[in-house]
């Protein structure tokens, strides 16, 4: 079987992502040879329905199965049309994911386990502002005008209640996002005092 693992790196030592629709990569396994294939998650940076994103290119890859932390309400419905089971996993590699699954120990899920826009990125603007509308952030939500934008909001906790190891998995996420935003920033102060 063609399993999709969401993960933060390349291979079966990668460790597993807890986070679905803006996981860094997703490592499709043979479960029977166990050769793995990472691919890059082409919904990281959507400024929105990166769920819906990242569950469309699930299916498309032939994944017969989904291995995740969180999955929201829009992607469980992809998936579900598509009939590719999802099985909650928090905490370890994609190899004792898929080691999981085969030994019958994850749990499948038959609803969302994250709230409705649990994922968005910080800030959740598109960067408009200063310059005629052209924005300067990018998908960043760094608005040039008009102030920020880049308010930051833990998850909303999903209607069960995250387990510790998934709230602490999203607060990673979004530590990370948050990282590559200030590094973004600076880069662009940079540019623009050296006048490139």
């Amino acid at each position: 079987m063609r399993v999709a693992v969401t993960s933060n790196g390349s291979g079966l030592d990668a460790p597993a992502s807890p986070v679905f629709g803006r996981c860094q990569t997703v490592v499709f396994v043979d479960t029977d040879s166990l050769t793995a294939e990472t691919v890059g998650n082409p919904a990281i940076g959507a400024p929105g329905g990166a769920g819906i994103q990242a569950a469309q290119f699930i299916i498309e890859h032939g994944a017969q199965a989904l291995i995740t932390g969180n999955v929201g309400p829009n992607a469980f419905q992809v998936l579900q049309a598509a009939g590719v089971p999802i099985y909650m996993f928090n905490g370890g590699t994609v190899r004792e994911a898929v080691a999981a699954l085969k030994a019958g120990q994850l749990p499948s899920t038959g609803d969302a386990t994250a709230p409705l826009h649990a994922g968005m990125r910080a800030g959740g603007g598109m960067g408009r502002g200063m310059g005629g509308g052209r924005g300067m952030g990018g998908d960043r939500g760094i608005g040039m005008g008009g102030g920020f934008g880049a308010t930051v909001q833990p998850p909303a906790a999903a209607p069960a209640g995250p387990t510790r190891a998934q709230e602490i998995g999203e607060l990673r996420q979004i530590a990370s996002d948050l990282r590559a935003q200030l590094a973004d920033v600076l880069e662009r102060i940079d540019r623009l005092e050296k006048g490139e």
